[in-house]
């Protein structure tokens, strides 16, 4: 049988594209505000990035924008780490129903969109949109950019480096990085889907970018999405 020649589709999503509370649980941030609008309750930037990134490539987007201190669309439902200091201490029915009214559905339409483009014959790269704090307790991350992949997989670790690679030769006044400041196999959205689809037919990549990089409008500066599309590899459709 001959090979199938690769056809990436791309789907995008941003887990904390926002830091929305919907009005029942906001007495929960009452003198809480400061919390709220820090890099805790959200990840700057990365709403806006995400649909332009999908815009010009055509592609499916789920942005979240419910605050990652309700619940975190990106932890698994089982991780402790799913619930924030202000919501862990709520009663088990008001957590299950977080995840239900929340959690669940993000994830669910994103699994969706997976797998309604490998129904249909494609490969698909999955672009988490992500962004982080430059400083966390103290420690300077020293990244602008990065991309966080699964070492263990093959297809992503190649196409990873590839990307990087060109990010870099692109970039080269910039700080580029591969699975930094977190690590690409932890627990994630992306490493969920991993349990779900080959790595032949899924390629789950996060894009980091620093916060520092975020103006005052809040969004990012144009040259990032410009700089991720141009350098994306060959394989992946843009149409």
């Amino acid at each position: 049988m001959p090979r199938r020649e690769r056809t990436l589709r791309v789907l995008i999503s941003a887990e904390h594209g926002g830091n929305d509370v919907p009005a029942p649980y906001r007495p929960l941030f009452r003198d809480r505000e400061a919390l709220l609008v820090s890099h805790r309750g959200w990840d700057p930037g990365t709403s806006a990035l995400a649909r332009d990134l999908a815009g010009a490539l055509h592609a499916p987007c789920q942005v979240a924008t419910v605050t990652r201190l309700l619940v975190d669309l990106n932890r698994s439902a089982t991780n402790p780490a799913v619930f924030s200091e202000v919501t862990r201490a709520l009663p088990e029915a008001e957590r299950m129903e977080l995840l239900a009214l929340h959690h669940a559905p993000h994830r669910g339409r994103v699994e969706a969109a997976v797998s309604a483009l490998v129904a249909e014959g494609y490969d698909v790269l999955h672009l988490g949109v992500h962004s982080f704090t430059p400083v966390l307790r103290g420690v300077e991350r020293r990244a602008d950019l990065a991309l966080l992949y699964d070492p263990a997989r093959p297809s992503e670790r190649a196409f990873a480096a590839a990307w990087t690679e060109r990010l870099r030769t692109a970039l080269p006044m910039r700080r580029v990085r591969r699975n930094h400041p977190y690590r690409g196999s932890s627990d994630g959205l992306t490493t969920t889907l991993r349990r779900s689809f080959p790595a032949d037919r899924y390629l789950g990549i996060e894009i980091e970018v620093s916060q520092a990089l975020v103006e005052k409008d809040g969004v990012f500066p144009a040259w990032i999405a410009r700089a991720l599309l141009d350098t994306l590899p060959d394989d992946v459709a843009r149409s």
